[in-house]
């Protein structure tokens, strides 16, 4: 049996290679490492794959398709969940199984497997991508076995079975948290913040939930503005200078982490139905969905606006369970790409302890007009104002006609 194994390297991807090679029968296993920007983690990969078991390891560069591709669509929907969350995970997901599931064919394997835990999103992620696009494959999903839920219990059990199986890695019994890092984003969870009145913005904690950002005390004392040029709704440039969309990301992320802009710390609702806390660090992310958003009030038509921003949640939420590559995510793509067309332009952003604030946006598509906002005389004679006295008439009719037939049932409420 051959299997492709989303594999990291840490001690949970360690034992999992290891055990599934031996539980299926000494399988040949092909390790998958995608790197979507988690910089360090990726460090002497392959010859730990190896002395692990894996016959062949594959640690391939995807980030610019992940900004490309996955990033820079959400955005220009506009999407985040349950009005914090960016999704930075959650978006990575269905990029790394549709690699492994490219791998597997390629390999001719007969299996996929992940190391997500039977109570998170990214086994329905994962799998839901290989469904829609190879469900042919066999998912093994460890977690989900109770054979391997006996022989690890806990984290010093895994601990001691790459020490006896010769197993290189660097873990100690105790974490404070669990983290997950690519170029959108870092996310925590776990351990010390399983406690919700914990709080992570705490001071004390510049150690441990700073890996991006700054705190906001720690932020310069200064302001910083930063420009950015938006094509179609896509960020073009950043302070004048053309950028690829990994360019822009690393830029904007570096730039927002040294002010302390988005940061996030929220309990939010698995699709698995539990709730759970996380702690987020998005800076670049956070300021493209801010500017993003500048430019978008200025060029977009209004009922055009509200249809989008009405599915805003939805969209939002096929993400997050993992339904990235459902008709139905891809047909709200398709109305996004319409409503993007004339979202091109600049925005300027202040950034200040943490905080986001615009500071100018103009567009060659403005539909900002000064002379029929005025509120002095309109040279263009574009708006009468007394043409308002029919609008509002016409509009007031049905409240009119209700007050004729219940006013006297309306006049109750108000009293009380």
């Amino acid at each position: 049996m051959k299997i492709v194994l989303a594999y990291s390297g840490g001690l949970d991807t360690s034992v999992l290679l290891s055990w599934i090679k031996d539980t299926y029968g000494n399988a040949e296993m092909i390790a998958f490492c995608a790197n979507i920007g988690q910089e360090d983690e990726l460090k002497g990969l392959e010859k730990k794959a190896k002395k692990t078991g894996a016959s062949k390891i594959y640690i391939d560069d995807l980030q610019e398709e992940f900004a490309r591709d996955f990033i820079y669509p959400m955005l220009r929907a506009g999407a985040i969940y349950e009005g914090q969350y960016f999704l930075g995970t959650s978006i990575a997901r269905p990029l790394i199984a549709k690699r492994m599931v490219e791998i597997a064919k390629a390999e001719g394997a007969d299996a996929i497997a992940h190391g997500a835990t039977g109570k998170g999103n990214d086994q329905v992620r994962f799998e839901l991508t290989a469904a829609a696009l190879a469900p042919e494959l066999q998912i093994i999903a460890p977690w989900r076995d109770e054979r391997y839920r006996k022989d690890f219990p806990g984290r010093q059990a895994m601990i001691d079975y790459c020490a006896a199986k010769g197993i290189p890695v660097q873990a100690s019994a105790k974490k404070p948290y669990s983290m997950d890092r690519n170029l959108l984003h870092i996310s925590y969870e776990a351990g010390i913040l399983e406690d919700p009145w914990y709080d992570s913005f705490d001071l004390k904690n510049r150690e441990y939930f700073t890996t991006l950002s700054v705190l906001p005390e720690d932020a310069p004392d200064k302001p910083e503005y930063v420009t950015l040029e938006f094509v179609k709704g896509d960020c073009v440039a950043v302070n004048g200078k053309q950028l690829t969309p990994l360019q822009v990301m690393k830029t904007l992320n570096k730039i927002g982490g040294k002010h302390g802009v988005g940061r996030v710390d929220m309990v939010e609702n698995r699709f698995v139905g539990m709730k759970s806390r996380g702690v987020y660090e998005t800076p670049g992310g956070s300021i493209l969905h801010y500017a993003h958003r500048q430019m978008e009030s200025l060029t977009m038509d209004r009922e055009v606006m509200h249809q989008r921003d009405g599915f805003i949640p939805k969209y939002a939420e096929l993400v997050y369970n993992g339904f990235w590559y459902a008709p139905e995510r891809l047909a709200l793509q398709a109305y996004v790409e319409e409503s993007q067309k004339n979202v091109t332009g600049t925005v300027r952003v202040k950034l200040y302890k943490g905080g986001l604030y615009v500071a100018g946006r103009k567009s060659p598509f403005s539909m900002y007009n000064p002379h029929i906002a005025t509120m002095e005389a309109d040279p263009t004679k574009a708006y009468n104002q007394d043409d308002a006295t029919g609008f509002i008439r016409l509009n007031g009719l049905r409240l009119r006609v209700n007050s004729t037939v219940n006013g006297a049932a309306n006049l109750e409420k108000l009293k009380g």
